[in-house]
């Protein structure tokens, strides 16, 4: 694992843990939730483009 690929990992826990929190509120904030909904498919993106780059340099 790569120092990319763990910070990536630890901003999309951060950005689950907001969600939660976010959704958990008693008037949760929609617009709110669909950013922070975006941004966790973004990194969830990036994190499988590392991973993907990884298993192609091992099969090399």
């Amino acid at each position: 694992m790569t120092f990319s690929s763990f910070r990536l990992m630890q901003y999309h826990q951060k950005i689950d843990r907001e969600l939660r929190t976010e959704i958990a509120r008693c008037w949760p904030d929609g617009f709110r939730i669909q950013k922070l909904k975006r941004l966790k498919l973004v990194v969830k993106g990036r994190l499988q483009n590392y991973a993907r780059a990884i298993r192609a340099d091992k099969a090399q």
